[in-house]
Formats: C-alpha cells, structure tokens, sequence
C-alpha cells in the first residue's frame, strides 16, 4: 500500500552539525524568530530499529507482491517484517522471500478504495489518514479544529466503508509546523535543513517544501549573506525542497543529536510500521516514537500533501524541515503534527526517498 500515491545544514562558524528543525508560513513571517518552545526530554523508542536487511527485505516484498500485500510491518515483540496478505499466492511469495506473513481481511485494493471514498466525500481541513497494516484499516486522525458537524460526516462516511476505517479524535491542530528553526533563513522567515545530499559532486540539502516555497535565496544568520540557492520545491501534495551550496562549503553527512554529539547518515529507506524513528528538530530537540501509518494524507489549511509518514514522536513549531532518521539511515523531512501531549505525539514526515529520487541526489 506504501509508496502508490503517485541537511543536515552545516554553515562553518553559524549551525552546529545535525538536522534541524524548520518552517515558516507567510501568515507568521514576523513573529520573532527567537521565539522557540522549550526543547522537550527525548522519548526512550518503544520499539526496534530495523536491520539494514529488514528495510532491503521490505522493499524486495513490495516490488514482488505489489498489490498482493496489504502492507508490512515490524512486529514489537519478535522484531521481524510482518507481510499481511490476503491470498494463497501472495503468502507463498511473501514466504519464499524470507518474510513472516499474516493473513488479513481487506486486501491492499480495498484499503486504496476506503481512502478513494475519504478523499472524495470527507476532505476536511484538519484530517489525516493512511494505512495501519496492523490493523489492517485506515486509520483516519481528525484533530480539534473538526467542527461537530463535519465530524458527524467523517463519522457516517467511515460507517459506510464498515470495519476498513477507524476514526480517532486527535488534540490539537494539523499544521505546517513554524517559527523557532534557527538555521537557515529566507523570505523574512527562519527553517532549517534535514539532509545534506550530494549529486556529481556538487553539495545540497534538502528540507521541507513549504519552506523553499517562500524564498530562492538562503542564509545562515537573519539578513546574512547568501549560502545556498533554491533549485527545486514541492508543496501542497508532496513537502520537499533542495537548495544548492553556493558558498563553497562542504558540509558533513550527519545529524545534530544537540547534545553536543551526532549521527553518521550512510543511506535512504522508506519507513515500516512498527519501527523506532528519531526526529531532529532545534525545538524539540531529539525525540523519539514509533512509525503508526503509511501512505497517509495530510488535509492541511492550505493544501493537501500525500503519501507521507504518520510517527508519534513529539515536535512543535520549529521542527519542520528536520530529520527523521533510525540509526544510520535517512527516512524522512519532517512536514507537521498536530502538536504534543506528554511524551505522545503526531510527527509527520515526508520521506526522503521520494525527495531523492525527484532530485537525482543521495545522502553521505
């Protein structure tokens, strides 16, 4: 079901080394840009990081089974990929593959069909649904600025389309998350990178969309000279961007940690349910969850995004454009939430395979 719709910032003497944090909207471009939430503890991970294999063995299984498979996930206990399956063909593939395998109820097309129906008749600001292979449902997140009436036709959408969706109130607000990034700067507004990428030897990073939206030109302080040029942006319907060093410099492959260490970044994969991620945001800081839904829809204010990544890691304002990430491998651009409670939060993110596929780069 995953992946069918259709820099880390290092300036010398400005940005410490790592992913950042990062957004801005118009609407807020004059907020103070120092006015960043307080960081909040990283979250122990309540699951496991996948094997390099595990991610090679959740590609391989997808290519092979297409629409047989109605998604995959890593199973807390055991740590293996579970492939869900509805037909005896699909699971001796499944198997054959060296995958565990699960039978469920509602095949892959039966998922996109439930999601058809909710993109057509209950398109509301402040919605998000994606695939839970765990359930085998879509799982559709409303937030509180839902109104009651509009709830109500979520609500009789999702009991037509019987037991393949749960809704789930969420607190909060579905946004772009702004403000308080502190690493790069544009248009009157502040965001930052998530990961430096490299293409025939020239260096970039890639961030969120809705960030190089707002301007061509980047600089590493407020009203500072130019570093980098925007070469590419996407938002609403996906959240990416790239912009190209301009100053020479050559930043390192890594991730800030913000505790004064960071993290080796050697490769790309697409996110499984299940798994443990890390965010890098400069207001949250590092944060930790776990990876609940794929190939989700995000109905922000001002436009939809597909094919994202729903986590309950923690992030506010000034996350946005930071790095989702397990280990040593790149996932995602962080896109929005609706926002924390406790420990338990809505990150979303874009992944990065997407960005660097459109882009032709790789990280390093």
């Amino acid at each position: 079901m995953r992946r069918n719709s259709r820099a880390r910032f290092g300036v010398s003497l400005l940005l410490v080394a790592g992913a950042l944090g990062l957004g801005a909207t118009p609407a807020t471009a004059a907020e103070a840009p120092d006015s960043a939430a307080p960081a909040l503890s990283a979250v122990p991970a309540p699951s496991a990081v996948p094997a390099p294999a595990a991610y090679a063995l959740d590609a391989a299984v997808e290519r092979r089974l297409g629409a047989g498979t109605a998604g995959s996930y890593l199973d807390r206990a055991t740590g293996e990929l579970v492939v869900t399956v509805t037909t005896d063909r699909a699971e001796k593939e499944a198997r054959a593959a060296g995958a565990a395998v699960r039978r469920v109820a509602r095949s892959a097309a039966q998922l996109a069909a439930a999601m058809d129906v909710l993109e057509a008749e209950a398109k509301i600001t402040g919605t998000s649904w994606g695939v839970d292979p765990r359930t085998n449902q879509v799982a559709v997140e409303a937030d509180s600025s839902v109104s009651a009436r509009e709830m109500a036709r979520l609500d009789a959408v999702a009991e037509r389309l019987g037991g393949a969706v749960a809704v789930e109130r969420v607190p909060g607000v579905f946004q772009r998350e702004v403000l308080g990034g502190g690493a790069i700067y544009g248009g009157g507004s502040r965001c930052s990178a998530a990961f430096n990428v490299t293409k025939g030897g020239a260096r970039y990073f890639v961030t969120a969309g809705h960030c190089t939206n707002l301007s061509a030109n980047w600089s590493a302080a407020s009203g500072g000279p130019v570093v980098g040029v925007r070469e590419g942006t996407s938002f609403p319907t996906n959240d990416y961007g790239i912009v190209r060093y301009t100053d020479g410099s050559s930043p390192a492959g890594t991730v800030d940690l913000h505790n004064g260490g960071s993290q080796e970044i050697s490769s790309a994969a697409d996110a499984v349910v299940g798994q443990a991620i890390r965010k890098s945001g400069s207001t949250t800081k590092v944060t930790s969850g776990t990876v609940t839904a794929v190939n989700v829809t995000v109905n922000y204010g001002d436009g939809p995004v597909y094919n994202m990544v729903r986590t309950t890691a923690c992030s506010a304002g000034g996350d946005s454009g930071g790095a989702h990430f397990a280990g040593t491998v790149a996932l995602g651009i962080h896109s929005g939430s609706s926002g924390c409670t406790g420990t338990s939060g809505s990150a979303i993110h874009q992944p990065v395979k997407e960005a660097l596929a459109a882009y032709g780069v790789t990280v390093y």
